[in-house]
Protein backbone atom coordinates (compact mmCIF):
# COMPACT_ATOMS: atom_id res chain seq x y z
CA UNK A 1 0.00 0.00 0.00
CA UNK A 2 1.37 3.51 -0.52
CA UNK A 3 2.32 6.03 1.77
CA UNK A 4 -0.27 8.34 0.23
CA UNK A 5 -2.93 5.92 0.30
CA UNK A 6 -5.99 7.40 1.92
CA UNK A 7 -8.39 4.34 2.32
CA UNK A 8 -10.29 3.34 4.78
CA UNK A 9 -10.25 7.34 6.27
CA UNK A 10 -12.73 9.66 6.58
CA UNK A 11 -11.86 13.72 6.24
CA UNK A 12 -13.92 16.60 7.45
CA UNK A 13 -13.53 19.85 4.65
CA UNK A 14 -14.70 22.85 5.99
CA UNK A 15 -16.20 25.34 3.09
CA UNK A 16 -16.44 22.45 0.52
CA UNK A 17 -18.72 23.48 -1.59
CA UNK A 18 -16.58 26.07 -3.67
CA UNK A 19 -13.12 26.93 -4.90
CA UNK A 20 -10.57 25.44 -3.11
CA UNK A 21 -12.12 23.45 -0.43
CA UNK A 22 -13.74 21.77 -3.27
CA UNK A 23 -10.70 20.53 -4.52
CA UNK A 24 -8.69 19.34 -1.62
CA UNK A 25 -12.33 17.32 -0.86
CA UNK A 26 -12.05 16.09 -4.44
CA UNK A 27 -7.96 15.58 -4.08
CA UNK A 28 -8.34 13.42 -0.82
CA UNK A 29 -11.77 11.33 -2.49
CA UNK A 30 -9.52 10.25 -5.39
CA UNK A 31 -6.89 9.06 -2.50
CA UNK A 32 -9.28 7.10 -0.50
CA UNK A 33 -11.06 9.15 1.88
CA UNK A 34 -14.66 9.49 2.23
CA UNK A 35 -15.45 13.02 3.04
CA UNK A 36 -17.66 14.82 5.43
CA UNK A 37 -18.26 18.38 3.95
CA UNK A 38 -19.73 21.18 6.40
CA UNK A 39 -20.26 24.37 5.37
CA UNK A 40 -23.38 27.31 4.29
CA UNK A 41 -24.86 25.94 1.22
CA UNK A 42 -25.37 22.22 0.00
CA UNK A 43 -21.86 20.51 -1.66
CA UNK A 44 -24.38 19.60 -4.54
CA UNK A 45 -21.28 19.91 -7.27
CA UNK A 46 -18.79 18.37 -4.95
CA UNK A 47 -20.77 15.60 -3.93
CA UNK A 48 -21.38 14.73 -7.41
CA UNK A 49 -17.06 15.12 -7.83
CA UNK A 50 -16.38 12.95 -4.43
CA UNK A 51 -18.79 10.03 -6.11
CA UNK A 52 -17.06 9.86 -9.32
CA UNK A 53 -14.09 8.98 -7.69
CA UNK A 54 -15.72 6.38 -5.72
CA UNK A 55 -16.25 7.81 -2.17
CA UNK A 56 -19.14 8.62 -0.19
CA UNK A 57 -20.01 12.51 1.01
CA UNK A 58 -21.64 13.23 4.35
CA UNK A 59 -22.62 16.94 4.20
CA UNK A 60 -23.32 19.13 7.39
CA UNK A 61 -24.90 22.42 7.18
CA UNK A 62 -23.07 24.66 9.56
CA UNK A 63 -22.62 28.37 9.79
CA UNK A 64 -19.14 28.52 11.10
CA UNK A 65 -19.12 32.28 11.57
CA UNK A 66 -19.62 31.40 15.61
CA UNK A 67 -18.34 28.50 17.57
CA UNK A 68 -21.98 27.84 18.45
CA UNK A 69 -23.03 24.79 15.56
CA UNK A 70 -19.10 22.93 16.46
CA UNK A 71 -20.34 20.54 19.13
CA UNK A 72 -23.29 19.23 16.89
CA UNK A 73 -21.12 19.28 14.03
CA UNK A 74 -18.37 16.74 15.43
CA UNK A 75 -21.45 15.06 16.71
CA UNK A 76 -22.63 14.40 13.32
CA UNK A 77 -20.00 13.62 11.83
CA UNK A 78 -18.83 10.92 13.70
CA UNK A 79 -15.38 9.25 13.61
CA UNK A 80 -13.00 11.01 11.04
CA UNK A 81 -9.20 11.14 10.80
CA UNK A 82 -8.65 14.31 9.13
CA UNK A 83 -9.85 18.21 9.61
CA UNK A 84 -9.19 20.39 6.85
CA UNK A 85 -9.85 23.97 7.81
CA UNK A 86 -10.61 25.78 4.84
CA UNK A 87 -13.80 27.56 5.72
CA UNK A 88 -13.13 31.61 5.19
CA UNK A 89 -14.31 34.92 4.52
CA UNK A 90 -12.12 38.27 3.63
CA UNK A 91 -13.58 42.32 3.78
CA UNK A 92 -11.60 44.77 2.06
CA UNK A 93 -11.32 48.24 3.45
CA UNK A 94 -8.66 50.92 4.13
CA UNK A 95 -7.16 50.62 7.46
CA UNK A 96 -8.27 53.76 8.44
CA UNK A 97 -11.86 53.32 7.33
CA UNK A 98 -11.86 49.45 8.89
CA UNK A 99 -15.15 48.77 10.93
CA UNK A 100 -15.05 46.76 14.17
CA UNK A 101 -17.72 44.57 12.73
CA UNK A 102 -15.48 43.32 9.76
CA UNK A 103 -12.78 42.64 12.19
CA UNK A 104 -15.19 40.32 13.75
CA UNK A 105 -16.30 38.59 11.20
CA UNK A 106 -13.05 37.31 9.92
CA UNK A 107 -11.30 36.45 12.59
CA UNK A 108 -14.45 34.90 13.73
CA UNK A 109 -14.46 32.72 10.99
CA UNK A 110 -11.12 32.38 10.11
CA UNK A 111 -9.79 32.11 13.51
CA UNK A 112 -11.65 31.53 16.56
CA UNK A 113 -13.87 28.75 14.95
CA UNK A 114 -10.75 27.25 13.23
CA UNK A 115 -9.60 27.14 16.85
CA UNK A 116 -12.30 25.37 18.48
CA UNK A 117 -13.44 23.18 15.78
CA UNK A 118 -9.68 21.49 16.19
CA UNK A 119 -10.06 21.62 19.48
CA UNK A 120 -13.17 19.91 18.90
CA UNK A 121 -11.55 17.16 17.31
CA UNK A 122 -8.72 16.57 18.44
CA UNK A 123 -10.21 16.33 21.68
CA UNK A 124 -11.91 12.91 20.12
CA UNK A 125 -9.10 11.98 18.89
CA UNK A 126 -7.25 12.18 22.76
CA UNK A 127 -10.09 10.51 24.15
CA UNK A 128 -9.81 7.34 21.35
CA UNK A 129 -6.51 7.44 22.36
CA UNK A 130 -5.37 7.66 18.49
CA UNK A 131 -3.95 10.11 16.75
CA UNK A 132 -5.18 12.05 13.25
CA UNK A 133 -4.34 15.35 10.87
CA UNK A 134 -5.40 18.55 10.75
CA UNK A 135 -4.78 21.01 7.84
CA UNK A 136 -5.21 24.74 8.57
CA UNK A 137 -5.57 26.73 5.26
CA UNK A 138 -3.07 29.72 5.56
CA UNK A 139 -2.60 32.24 3.05
CA UNK A 140 0.21 34.43 1.48
CA UNK A 141 -0.58 37.14 3.96
CA UNK A 142 0.31 34.44 6.82
CA UNK A 143 3.72 35.97 5.68
CA UNK A 144 3.75 39.15 4.59
CA UNK A 145 1.37 42.16 4.77
CA UNK A 146 -0.54 42.98 1.69
CA UNK A 147 -2.95 45.65 1.53
CA UNK A 148 -6.55 46.47 2.77
CA UNK A 149 -7.27 43.27 4.19
CA UNK A 150 -6.56 43.86 8.07
CA UNK A 151 -8.84 41.42 9.80
CA UNK A 152 -7.71 38.63 7.26
CA UNK A 153 -3.85 39.32 7.32
CA UNK A 154 -4.41 39.13 10.89
CA UNK A 155 -6.13 35.75 11.11
CA UNK A 156 -4.22 34.11 8.71
CA UNK A 157 -0.82 35.16 10.65
CA UNK A 158 -3.17 34.11 13.32
CA UNK A 159 -3.88 30.50 12.07
CA UNK A 160 0.33 29.62 10.90
CA UNK A 161 0.95 30.79 14.53
CA UNK A 162 -1.55 28.49 15.54
CA UNK A 163 -0.63 25.99 13.23
CA UNK A 164 2.82 25.88 15.25
CA UNK A 165 1.25 26.15 18.85
CA UNK A 166 -1.11 23.05 18.12
CA UNK A 167 1.86 20.99 16.97
CA UNK A 168 4.06 21.32 19.82
CA UNK A 169 1.12 20.58 21.73
CA UNK A 170 -0.29 17.53 19.92
CA UNK A 171 2.66 15.86 18.17
CA UNK A 172 3.24 13.84 21.27
CA UNK A 173 -0.36 12.63 21.04
CA UNK A 174 0.41 10.83 17.54
CA UNK A 175 -1.30 14.46 16.21
CA UNK A 176 0.01 16.40 12.77
CA UNK A 177 -1.03 19.98 12.75
CA UNK A 178 0.21 21.37 9.57
CA UNK A 179 -0.82 24.11 6.99
CA UNK A 180 -1.11 25.16 3.75
CA UNK A 181 -0.53 28.95 2.19
CA UNK A 182 -2.26 29.07 -1.25
CA UNK A 183 -0.71 31.58 -3.17
CA UNK A 184 -2.43 33.65 -6.07
CA UNK A 185 -5.68 30.89 -7.32
CA UNK A 186 -8.29 31.17 -9.94
CA UNK A 187 -11.43 31.17 -7.69
CA UNK A 188 -14.51 33.35 -6.76
CA UNK A 189 -12.35 35.38 -4.62
CA UNK A 190 -9.42 36.50 -6.91
CA UNK A 191 -12.35 37.02 -10.02
CA UNK A 192 -12.52 40.96 -9.48
CA UNK A 193 -8.28 41.06 -9.45
CA UNK A 194 -7.83 38.93 -12.38
CA UNK A 195 -10.42 41.11 -14.05
CA UNK A 196 -8.33 44.10 -13.90
CA UNK A 197 -5.97 44.12 -16.20
CA UNK A 198 -3.11 46.04 -14.37
CA UNK A 199 -3.42 44.00 -11.24
CA UNK A 200 -3.76 40.99 -13.27
CA UNK A 201 -0.52 41.70 -15.03
CA UNK A 202 1.15 42.78 -12.20
CA UNK A 203 0.47 39.62 -10.09
CA UNK A 204 1.70 37.16 -13.40
CA UNK A 205 4.94 39.35 -13.44
CA UNK A 206 5.37 38.40 -9.47
CA UNK A 207 4.66 34.31 -10.34
CA UNK A 208 7.57 32.34 -11.38
CA UNK A 209 5.25 29.63 -12.64
CA UNK A 210 3.51 32.43 -14.67
CA UNK A 211 0.43 31.60 -14.19
CA UNK A 212 -2.40 31.99 -11.20
CA UNK A 213 -2.85 28.32 -9.39
CA UNK A 214 -5.74 26.44 -10.03
CA UNK A 215 -7.64 24.61 -7.12
CA UNK A 216 -6.66 21.01 -8.40
CA UNK A 217 -2.74 21.80 -7.95
CA UNK A 218 -3.69 22.20 -3.61
CA UNK A 219 -5.18 18.64 -4.05
CA UNK A 220 -1.32 16.86 -3.97
CA UNK A 221 -0.21 19.12 -0.89
CA UNK A 222 -3.22 18.15 1.13
CA UNK A 223 -3.12 14.21 0.38
CA UNK A 224 0.69 14.51 1.20
CA UNK A 225 -0.24 16.09 4.79
CA UNK A 226 -3.00 13.82 5.27
CA UNK A 227 -0.88 10.55 4.51
CA UNK A 228 1.54 8.16 6.37
CA UNK A 229 3.95 10.02 4.03
CA UNK A 230 3.46 12.98 6.55
CA UNK A 231 4.22 11.32 9.77
CA UNK A 232 7.26 13.03 10.90
CA UNK A 233 5.87 16.61 9.43
CA UNK A 234 4.95 18.63 12.37
CA UNK A 235 4.19 22.92 12.51
CA UNK A 236 4.68 23.43 8.73
CA UNK A 237 3.00 26.04 6.81
CA UNK A 238 3.48 24.25 3.33
CA UNK A 239 3.34 27.47 0.71
CA UNK A 240 1.43 26.14 -2.82
CA UNK A 241 2.66 29.40 -4.90
CA UNK A 242 4.06 29.00 -7.92
CA UNK A 243 7.23 30.47 -6.37
CA UNK A 244 5.58 33.95 -5.34
CA UNK A 245 7.14 33.42 -1.67
CA UNK A 246 10.92 32.78 -3.92
CA UNK A 247 10.86 35.79 -5.77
Amino acid sequence: MSAFDLSGRRALVTGANTGLGQAIAVGLAEAGADIVAVGRSAPTETAELVAAAGRTLQAISADLSSTAPIAAVVAEAGPVDILVNNAGIIRRNDSLDFTEEDWDAVIDTNLKSAFFLSQAVARTWVGANRGGKIINICSMLSFQGGIRVPSYTASKSGLAGLTRLLACEWASKGINVNGIAPGYFATNNTEALRADETRNRDILARIPAGRWGDPSDLAGAAVFLSSDAAAYVHGTVLAVDGGWLAR
